[in-house]
């Protein structure tokens, strides 16, 4: 009780210097490890923020991809109705071509539509791509500023110095007989700091923030390439050229959804890497706050019962004031 008093509460009291020691040791941790698991609760929600907006850029830049592909293949379609559509034009072709033209007129019906499909998801492309390179930048905000600081760092290397100066109070205390078990408790539910790794979660946010700045990247240069290839006159231009551009938006697609995807790695596997360091600063704040509690109920219970005793005190001398009668001097002695 006197440790733990002394450790919470500053009391003063008559103890031996081992104790003291002790004393010193707890306050120490309390003031060192409270509130490190708030600072980590913070980090946790924003790396699993950032995971979900990575996951939902990976879909788009996906979405763009196969977009892109499907759109290769209408536009493979439209080029070879095309070319049969100029030869009919300029009757360049023989009569045999021609009649086997008459047997396709119900494929030219294909062409228009593979024309506007074409075109519609040319634009779906470029609107995926663009949300995808959002998603990136957005990403790599976040993945910038959820490290652990410089402030959080230091926090929680004074607290592993804390438990490690209590380890030893302890052993000192335990050779002088003191009563080390409320101390103990706390060793035990905050000797973790002494193991657990913070720099894997700026690692991972290091990751993160790399991942999804070759993402906005990627995606800044595909959408304006989709953009291209989707006009009009690289539509209706050379077919080997829109080919090119049709083939390197989709590369750049590719590309920005892979590094959408390295970075929703990096922000899970950083909750996890948060997770580990926050599940020992809860355990050491609740049984540090736990123990304060129970302290304070002791300490106003001590002063309850010390209070009791001075009314009590009080009262036994005002009634032994009233008992106490003086005796008036007589008449006689007077004379």
């Amino acid at each position: 009780m006197r440790i733990v008093l002394g450790f919470l509460l500053l009391f003063p009291f008559i103890a031996s210097a081992e104790t003291l020691e002790l004393d010193d040791a707890l306050r120490a941790t309390y003031t060192a490890c409270v509130g490190i698991d708030e600072n980590l609760s913070d980090l946790k929600k924003m790396a699993g923020i950032n995971t979900a907006v990575t996951a939902v850029g990976t879909g788009l830049g996906a979405g763009a991809l196969t977009v892109g592909i499907i759109k290769a293949d209408r536009d493979k379609l439209r080029h070879e109705l095309n070319q049969e559509l100029a030869k009919l034009r300029t009757g360049e072709m023989s009569d045999e071509e021609f009649f086997k033209l008459l047997n396709r007129i119900p494929e030219y019906k294909k062409y228009i539509q593979a024309n506007s499909e074409s075109k519609t998801l040319g634009n779906w492309r470029t609107g995926l791509m663009a949300g995808n390179t959002a998603t990136n930048i957005a990403g790599a905000i976040v993945a910038g500023n959820n490290k652990v600081d410089a402030d959080l760092d230091t926090q929680i290397k004074n607290c592993r110095t804390a438990v490690q100066n209590l380890r030893t109070s302890i052993a000192r205390a335990r050779i002088e007989g003191a009563d080390i078990t409320e101390a103990t408790d706390i060793f035990n539910a905050c000797s973790g700091y002494e193991t657990v790794d913070v720099s894997k979660i700026n690692t991972r946010a290091q990751g993160a923030l790399i991942s999804s700045i070759v993402g906005a990247t990627t995606g800044v240069a595909g959408t304006a390439t989709s953009a291209v290839a989707n006009t009009e006159n690289v539509r209706n231009g050379d077919e080997n050229k829109e080919k090119n551009i049709n083939t390197a938006a989709n590369v750049l697609a590719g590309a920005s959804t892979a590094a959408s995807g390295v970075a929703t790695v990096f922000n899970a596997t950083q909750i996890s890497a948060i997770k580990k360091v926050a599940d020992v600063a809860s355990k050491c704040t609740g049984v540090l706050k736990c123990l304060r509690l129970q302290t304070l109920i002791r300490v106003n219970m001590l002063i309850g019962a010390i209070f009791q005793m001075w009314c009590r005190l009080m009262l036994m001398m005002f009634i032994i004031k009233k008992l106490v009668v003086v005796p008036a001097p007589k008449l006689t002695d007077m004379l």
